[in-house]
């Protein structure tokens, strides 16, 4: 009983937890532009790594940007790409390419970022990653948020293609519900989340908290821990920018196998975040998924584990229904719903190993080993 007992607290804190992302969310203010044209500049910062399949359409997407082409530059960081990303670069001749030469670090990307920063003439930085594609007004809506509210770090919504596929299906489902869960946490000043595929930060910000120093070493993290330095600095300055006219679309994992490899990528930050008000949040999760995997293991000694898998698994989908529908409202996905209990296994494995083996210490990405 006193097992059993321990698995309801925890699915209980976790539902009040979930009912509480879904009023923040519901809570934050879609955002308009004033009328007034916005005059700030800015530097869009692209690191890439092989991405010939993909470089083009974002480039061709930032030429069809409504903000004025000349209160933007776009600037491209190679990183030892070994395909066609940099002849396909120089065919724009309005973009900015610069090659990284720094070689045996342990964040390439953090590196790439920083050297298309110094070399960067906008007063704002705007990230995103080569496999991206923003919207037609997504640096006008930036800019103007940026002087409306003052910020000097903003976190937008990013959201997954996907086709019919479970993969694809399942990767845009689950990353809706993180890009919820950040709008209702930055709202509310609570942690440190967002997304490098869609950032903005003031360029003095950043050389005020002294950049990636500090966190130069961790492989990841060019987002979060970047966040939370700024936050630390510049408390009150930091916001989310809920306006579809700025959800940058990205491509999804095409394997399983790199599915998970990126969900353990992104699981491998955690011990390394400085913002401590994460750690309850995420072992509060953690414990329970992994209740379910307990669960059916107890079932074998005693079935009547078995009737409380089910239970749970009935108990979870409620909880997370209303936050989940809100967001892909948002989104426009709002017909993934017709997933969403039958995918819930899914979630719940890849949640517990993702977790488990991002804290085992390294992993592939891009074609390097990364400890």
């Amino acid at each position: 009983m006193i097992f059993t007992y321990i698995i309801i607290g925890i699915a209980l804190c976790y539902g009040l937890l979930v009912i509480y992302y879904w009023h923040s969310w519901r809570s934050v203010p879609y955002y308009t532009p004033a009328a007034v044209q916005p005059q700030t500049t800015i530097s869009v910062i692209i690191p890439a790594r092989d991405e010939e399949e993909n470089i083009a359409a974002l480039l061709q997407a930032l030429e069809k940007q409504s903000y004025p082409s000349s209160q933007f530059e776009v600037i491209v960081i190679d990183d030892h790409s070994t395909d066609n990303t940099v002849a396909i670069v120089k065919q724009y001749p309005a973009v900015k390419l610069l090659q990284l030469t720094a070689d045996n670090i342990n964040s390439y990307k953090k590196k790439a970022i920083e050297t298309g920063i110094a070399a960067a003439s906008g007063e704002f930085i705007v990230t995103t990653d080569a496999d991206c594609i923003p919207p037609k007004k997504w640096l006008e809506t930036i800019a103007a948020f940026k002087e409306e509210t003052n910020a000097v770090f903003i976190a937008a919504p990013v959201a997954i293609n996907c086709n019919s596929s479970v993969l694809q299906v399942f990767q845009a489902m689950d990353f809706m519900v993180l890009q919820g869960i950040t709008g209702a946490v930055v709202h509310n000043n609570q942690l440190s989340m967002c997304n490098g595929a869609n950032l903005a930060y003031g360029k003095k910000a950043f050389e005020a908290v002294n950049g990636f120093a500090g966190i130069d070493t961790i492989a990841s993290g060019d987002d979060m821990l970047l966040m939370h330095k700024i936050t630390t600095q510049f408390p009150g300055r930091v916001h989310y920018l809920k306006s579809k006219e700025v959800i940058v679309s990205t491509a999804p994992m095409k394997t399983w196998p790199a599915f998970f490899n990126q969900r353990i990528r992104w699981a491998s930050k955690a011990a390394k975040y400085n913002d401590k008000r994460i750690f309850p949040v995420l072992l509060l999760v953690y414990l329970f998924n992994l209740s379910f995997l307990v669960l059916a293991i107890a079932g074998f000694w005693n079935s009547y584990y078995w009737l409380w898998l089910l239970i749970l698994w009935v108990y979870k989908t409620v909880a997370e229904l209303p936050l989940f529908g809100s967001v892909a409202g948002f989104f426009e996905k709002r017909w993934t719903l017709q997933f969403f209990f039958f995918f819930q296994p899914l979630h719940i494995l890849y949640t517990v190993i993702s977790g488990f083996f991002g804290q085992m210490g390294s992993y592939e990405w891009k074609g390097r080993k990364v400890s």
